[in-house]
């Protein structure tokens, strides 16, 4: 039987799409949800700013009666201007492992894009590099992190079969953060804690984490035009994110540096894997979910890499020191045993070295589609 796709119409069918992934996922073992509350924010055009400056389709496809894949087909055209592309996106994207549905999903927001005048598209890439993106393929048996894809091996081989090319490739480590804890990088850490240049900034509560915000969001702005995908955050996007992340921040493991007139010149962002309790709660919030994942984030021994950067003119003068041997430091002390990375471009040598300097093994990658309209 043919494959048929499908409008997004109303609220029944919104429903529909966001929770596929479960219905085609959850018999597969290890499979984790997403977090859907927050998945439910970032597809409402009321909420998410993104919306306001993305342009953006949803189907849904149906085989032998059953719903068994989605796709938003999307173009960023404040992230085109930017970079001056002209470039579509595939994302948000589920389907069984079947080459028909795949193949549906992906030729329609092909079409939708080159009549929109794309010249290229690549996915999966969600409306900004916030969103989760590229297709997982070394690494599928290892325990996800959130924002993730979770996408089974033959999706790589069907992308392929579909004429796509590799546009971008990235690399997750898995650092021991005991045998990174070296004797040497804490001798370094004590050596650039003595600068007057600048000094590190922790946290006890999220009190104290909200005048960090906004100069969080403005490094990011400044430091991240090498990211791909990236483009710069609005006011909208800023308080849009705050809101996602605040929640599930943890100030233990927040890291900042600043100068003696209190300017933000680097931080780091990770929270505790809450796999587990995603599980148990079946990515959802209530009635009981934040009770499994706020055991989970208690009692995990894996700290999952969000964001980080550091601003340019202090790269390479001990800011990352600071920053990395601190969160080792309270990782450690907190009985955390390792440290995942999240995604690092394989271009981005210098973060790469620093993780092998430390001992961390790649143990995921990712890719990122391409392919010319």
């Amino acid at each position: 039987m043919s494959v048929t796709l499908t409008e997004i119409k109303n609220s029944k069918d919104m429903k529909r799409f966001l929770f596929l992934p479960e219905s085609i996922n959850a018999h597969r073992p290890g499979w984790v949800p997403p977090l859907f509350d927050d998945d439910k924010e970032v597809l409402n055009r009321k909420i998410n700013p993104a919306l306001q400056y993305c342009d953006t389709e949803f189907r849904l496809a149906w085989k032998d009666g059953k719903c068994v894949g989605r796709v938003a087909a999307i173009i960023n055209h404040k992230y085109n201007e930017y970079a001056e592309a002209k470039t579509c996106r595939f994302g948000f994207f589920d389907a069984i492992d079947d080459f028909e549905v795949v193949s549906a999903l992906v030729n329609f927001a092909e079409d939708w894009g080159k009549q929109r005048g794309a010249e290229k598209i690549v996915g999966p890439m969600g409306f900004t590099e916030e969103d989760p993106e590229g297709f997982i393929y070394m690494g599928y048996d290892e325990n996800p992190t959130i924002s993730c894809y979770q996408n089974t091996p033959i999706m790589n081989e069907y992308m392929e079969k579909l004429g796509y090319g590799k546009e971008l490739d990235w690399f997750v480590y898995k650092m021991d953060i005991a045998k990174a804890k070296t004797p040497i990088y804490e001798k370094m850490f004590e050596r650039y804690s003595r600068s007057k240049l600048f000094k590190l900034k922790e946290f006890k509560s999220k009190r104290e984490i909200k005048p960090y915000i906004r100069p969080v969001f403005n490094l990011m702005n400044e430091s991240f035009d090498e990211i791909y995908g990236y483009s710069p955050l609005t006011e909208g996007d800023m308080e849009h994110l705050a809101k996602r992340f605040m929640m599930m921040v943890d100030p233990r493991f927040i890291k900042g540096v600043e100068t003696p007139e209190k300017e933000l010149i680097g931080f780091m962002i990770s929270v505790p894997n809450i796999s587990p309790g995603l599980i148990k709660a079946r990515g959802r919030l209530f009635p009981f979910g934040f009770t499994h994942i706020l055991n989970a984030s208690k009692t995990s021994i894996q700290l999952d890499s969000l964001l980080g950067a550091v601003k340019k003119e202090y790269r390479g003068r001990g800011v990352d020191i600071l920053i990395g041997y601190s969160q080792l430091k309270t990782a450690f002390d907190a009985g955390f045993k390792i440290i995942d990375s999240h995604h690092i471009m394989e271009n981005n040598l210098s973060m790469r070295g620093e993780m092998e300097r430390a001992g961390s093994v790649i143990y995921k990658k990712f890719r990122l589609y391409q392919k010319t309209l």
